[in-house]
């Protein structure tokens, strides 16, 4: 993609920036971000990085007289990705921006949230520490939460971690319909039940066990008679071992057809392959992190929350 020409469009229609608002984004995030932007009607231009030979990176985002930026930055990989993140928060603050957000569909480092062992960090608080130093407001989807309840007990800045439950539900309403909605564990289960529901569809938990990264045991319930097609959803899949249980159970029990749905598609190189081998037909993921699974848009979510943050004065374009 030209994402030069890309930019030029959505500046083209959306002439100056309304109420001093522009959209800034990252290679990773552009074209999600430009979806965003043309339905607040938002200019929406490229950051541009270089990364010198031994890894350092340079960046350059210009703000172009915008008051007001949200920046689009997925923080999968986030090593690399959060330094040239705060390094673009630095640039942008210094260009007289008054107001900064991050839009981050997937927000890396919420998993550590408790110091297992000896000589561990806190990561989860690290991180919501820099980001709340840098950004004046946080958005994400899904975010991956296991002790905490909300981003505001991390997060010194107002932070939201927005539900993809009624795109995910959406998604399903456009295609064949699955006999039954499955998620992995308890803690899924309002989500699973926000994504079933809609479509009047019979839904179940596991209960799941976490030994190691690939090592998972899940129970299921029994399932409904007469099933053909078992839709597992699950929020992150990045060693995908979760997924690969629940398809050897499946798959156990006869069940015709399996298919998954993730949020956030973080896939380890072989993840696919297993899950494949394990009797999954399908995967389909948000494009919140780019991947060829992607099929169920963000932007509608994404725009309407930053509509009501930031723009509460106009609707968004539907």
């Amino acid at each position: 993609m030209d994402s030069s020409q890309g930019s030029e469009t959505i500046d083209e229609a959306a002439g100056t920036a309304p109420d001093g608002v522009a959209i800034l984004a990252f290679d990773e995030c552009e074209a999600l971000a430009q979806r965003v932007a043309a339905r607040l009607r938002l200019p929406c231009r490229a950051i541009e990085t270089h990364v010198f030979p031994d890894g350092e990176s340079l960046v350059r985002a210009v703000a172009d007289g915008a008051e007001r930026v949200l920046v689009f930055r997925s923080l999968d990989h986030p090593n690399a990705r959060l330094v040239e993140l705060l390094l673009a928060a630095d640039a942008l603050r210094r260009q007289g921006v008054s107001a900064l957000g991050l839009v981050a569909p997937y927000l890396g480092y919420m998993r550590q949230d408790h110091v297992f062992q000896p000589g561990e960090p806190l990561s989860q608080r690290v991180v919501a520490r820099l980001l709340s130093d840098a950004f004046d407001d946080v958005l994400t989807v899904e975010a991956h939460l296991h002790r905490i309840r909300t981003l505001a007990e991390v997060f010194t800045c107002p932070a939201r971690s927005l539900p993809a439950a009624a795109a995910i539900a959406d998604w399903i309403a456009a295609g064949p319909r699955p006999s039954v909605v499955i998620g992995p564990d308890a803690e899924s289960e309002p989500w699973v039940r926000a994504i079933a529901e809609p479509a009047a569809l019979p839904w179940c938990v596991g209960r799941k066990q976490r030994h190691g990264d690939r090592d998972v045991h899940i129970e299921l319930p029994a399932l409904p008679t007469g099933v053909g097609t078992a839709l597992l959803v699950d929020d992150v899949a990045s060693s995908g071992t979760t997924l690969e249980a629940l398809a050897r159970i499946l798959a156990g029990r006869g069940v015709p057809r399996i298919e998954a749905v993730v949020v956030h598609a973080l896939f380890s190189p072989d993840a696919e392959r297993r899950l494949a081998a394990a009797g999954i037909a399908r995967i389909v993921s948000s494009d919140g992190i780019r991947h060829p699974t992607n099929e169920i848009p963000l932007a509608p979510t994404l725009a309407r929350a930053i509509e009501a943050r930031w723009l509460s004065k106009r609707p968004a374009e539907t």
